[in-house]
């Protein structure tokens, strides 16, 4: 957390705790530390205006440029205005020095000092910082991992997407147990960030088939060390989704895979112009991924081939039983080639395009496959199915 002076409005006005009374009052910021790396939480214990004891919580970098966090928590000694205090990191175990003077003028704080971090020094003047009452504090800790245990219906999140809230000292473990199954792992929420290292918990974004996901939810509820498993945001949106009826698409209790292939594949045909060429079913992911081909308009003379490709998610509408499917289809990514025989022209596809140009070939496919599957569109306005 860079010392940054984002509270410094709504902390003035603040009520202030009578004259005389104790109270806790926070810094989360302050500038420059670190080259404003650094992710700080100043704690201060006061009677009126004296300091009666602080603590100092620093995440930083474990090394300059590393996205690994280390951390050291400081009870800092208070003589008038110098807060002194000694500690070690805990991830490095590097040794920490901290003293610091603080000046007061008004509303506005002012620091100086150092602070050494085994072989490193940083120099602190900051100035022009404000403090947060701990009601104010508590309000900005705040986070939302986003699971939720049982959702209603996959309006507001996604059935291939799952969410594991796991203590961190459980989560290595619980990580390598995932090796070899068929599960995909966000990279993303291994980064083990500030926010993690102060509430010890790591949230874990796993996607799986949706036919699995309810018994994998439960398999992990019953973990060590998890402390909340459910369904969480994910790829499937509702303006690219259908509803249908599921009786014509299931044998049993199990999705006819071949029968919403050719269908999904023949529709997508005929609105993208192009004829079906690959179709896959992910054993981890539980998406279908199509690929189509087309001739190249771009140049006609040239006899360019587009490679389109686009996916789909097909699940019950909500956890558990359901007479009702949903099918989301991704926007098509189109990537052009050479495949002519013989010397072939070698071309770089711009991967910068943004999603826009990539709807425009697109050519209402949503509303083609909800008139196939005689299904309905999701109204935005009303969050309800049409």
């Amino acid at each position: 957390m860079a010392w940054t002076g984002a509270a410094h409005s709504q902390t003035k006005l603040s009520p202030k705790a009578p004259p005389g009374a104790t109270e806790t009052r926070y810094f989360t910021a302050i500038d420059g530390l670190m080259d404003g790396n650094a992710d700080v939480i100043l704690k201060e214990i006061r009677h009126g205006k004296t300091v009666a004891a602080a603590i100092l919580d620093v995440c930083f970098p474990a090394a300059k440029g590393s996205d690994r966090k280390d951390r050291f928590v400081a009870n800092l000694a208070v003589n008038g205005q110098t807060l002194t205090g000694t500690t070690q990191s805990i991830g490095n175990k590097a040794p920490v020095t901290v003293k610091l003077v603080r000046t007061q003028s008004g509303d506005s704080f002012e620091f100086k000092g150092q602070i050494t971090i085994g072989q490193t020094v940083t120099e602190v003047n900051s100035t022009d910082n404000s403090d947060l009452s701990e009601r104010e504090f508590q309000e900005s800790q705040t986070t939302d991992d986003g699971i939720i245990a049982a959702p209603k219906d996959f309006t507001e999140v996604s059935p291939e997407s799952i969410g594991v809230r796991i203590k961190l000292d459980a989560a290595a473990d619980f990580l390598k147990s995932l090796r070899g199954q068929d599960v995909e792992v966000s990279f993303n929420s291994l980064a083990i960030t500030c926010d993690v290292l102060r509430a010890g918990e790591q949230t874990i974004n796993l996607t799986a088939d949706p036919d699995r996901a309810a018994a994998l939810i439960a398999k992990f509820r019953s973990v060590p060390g998890v402390v909340a498993a459910g369904w969480t945001t994910g790829i499937v949106e509702m303006d690219r989704t259908i509803r249908f009826p599921a009786a014509d698409w299931r044998d049993g209790d199990r999705l006819n895979r071949e029968k919403l292939t050719a269908a999904i594949g023949n529709v997508l045909a005929a609105t993208l112009s192009a004829k079906l060429s690959t179709t896959a079913w992910s054993a981890s992911s539980g998406k279908l991924t199509l690929t189509f081909k087309r001739p190249s308009q771009t140049y006609p003379s040239l006899d360019l081939t587009d490679t389109i490709e686009m996916s789909a998610v097909v699940a019950p509408e909500k956890p558990g039983a359901s007479d009702r499917l949903i099918l989301w289809i991704s926007n098509p990514a189109v990537s052009t080639t050479d495949e002519r025989a013989g010397a072939r022209l070698n071309l770089s596809n711009d991967s910068s395009a943004d999603e826009e140009s990539d709807q425009k070939d697109d050519n209402g496919a949503v509303d083609a496959l909800a008139r196939e599957f005689k299904g309905q569109r999701w109204d935005p306005d009303k969050s309800a199915w049409k």
